[in-house]
């Protein structure tokens, strides 16, 4: 790709720092637009790159817009508010940030710049509802969202529509209907679907990669409605045992912060990926269990797994990704296998203590009676 004026929203995050830092190795002009919310940065981070430049503003202020994307020439729009849970009661909050501030983000592109390269906008998982099953019986099937009675049944296993009897996961394509459970799932949903409606009846390039569940350095550790692997590490941190919802048996595809940057970096050089959803995952299914375990294998704790048999309003069963899509048009192919990939989360980590605020989050959440059991 020739080298660019770019710009990131959302680039003093997690995610988006570590596209920054990928971006200057390769010797593009990069701007970061980040408002740092006080919930994911307490402080300043430690880890711009010195080689960047910072707005901190918000993506609804069109002034700073205007300013920034006269000169742009490659967009990445990563900015969002980010917590199933916590979307949920703070409704207003997250519409705000995630689907007004893409309008205002879409409305000032058409204003001020519309012979843009690419537009990259972060998607998720999450818009899938549940992934993707098949019956042994019936054949490909879509159970929907489970029941309350079924959850307070403790019956986590969805079950086949027609006949009724179990049900295999099978992985997610980006074909599978479209069907989220939380605010925060609706907004990303939102985020795509505008970038992408905007891009092809403009003629500006545009790709939507949905991100599955991802993990790595710079994941803000104390904060209790970030991914589950920087919760856990929070608790196993601190001496307390990981808290389980339902059996612990559900699954997702964990996928390595750095696998993420060269899906993003692919997806603003490939001409074949323009006006596409992409999923970004490993195709590899690993249980919720699964990575409590190795998480305290790495980390030489032997404390009890605190299995809640719980559940929490929005979640889902099982969801991991079909990737062949990201193949095909991107030629990305994962490369950070699971463990070396936490044992690197761990390293950073060590560095970086962490407060432990899941409990009063899961207070919050019961208090709302989003917690059930």
């Amino acid at each position: 790709m020739p080298l660019a004026n770019v710009l990131v929203t959302g680039g003093a995050g997690f995610i988006g720092s570590h596209l920054v830092d990928a971006l200057v190795d390769k010797g593009h002009a990069v701007t970061v637009l980040d408002n740092l919310t006080p919930q994911v940065h307490p402080e300043k981070p430690g880890y711009l790159n010195s080689d960047a430049a910072y707005r901190f503003a918000d993506v609804r202020d069109k002034g700073v817009l205007k300013e920034l994307l006269a000169n742009t020439e490659i967009v990445y729009h990563l900015a969002a508010a980010v917590g199933v849970g916590q979307s949920m009661y703070q409704v207003e909050d997250y519409v705000g940030a995630n689907t007004m501030a893409t309008a205002t983000f879409l409305q000032t592109l058409l204003e001020t710049k519309r012979d843009l390269r690419r537009v990259v906008v972060a998607s998720s998982m999450s818009i899938y509802g549940e992934g993707s099953y098949r019956c042994p019986h019936c054949g490909p099937v879509d159970p929907g969202i489970r029941t309350e009675e079924a959850l307070k049944r403790h019956s986590w296993e969805p079950k086949c529509p027609s006949c009724g009897k179990e049900i295999d996961s099978i992985p997610t394509a980006e074909s599978k209907p479209l069907a989220p459970t939380s605010i925060y799932a609706i907004t990303k949903r939102d985020q795509e679907e505008m970038c992408l409606t905007v891009g092809r009846a403009y003629g500006v390039p545009t790709v939507a990669l949905r991100f599955f569940n991802v993990y790595g350095p710079r994941q803000q550790l104390s904060n209790p409605y970030t991914g589950v692997c920087a919760i856990f590490q929070s608790r196993i941190q601190n001496g307390r045992p990981p808290i389980l919802f339902e059996d612990g048996s559900q699954t997702r595809d964990f996928v390595s912060v750095h696998d993420i940057v060269q899906a993003l970096l692919l997806a603003s050089e490939r001409r074949e990926a323009a006006y596409s959803a992409i999923n970004v995952g490993t195709g590899r299914p690993t249980s919720i269990r699964e990575v409590a375990d190795l998480l305290l294998r790495l980390y030489g704790k032997s404390l009890p797994l605190q299995i809640e048999n719980t559940y929490r309003a929005g979640d889902v069963r099982h969801c991991y990704a079909d990737i062949s899509r990201a193949e095909k048009l991107l030629g990305y192919k994962p490369r950070v296998p699971l463990e070396e990939g936490l044992r690197a989360f761990i390293e950073w980590s060590r560095a970086h203590p962490a407060e432990d605020h899941l409990e009063e989050a899961h207070k919050e959440l019961s208090s709302r009676g989003l917690v059930g059991g």
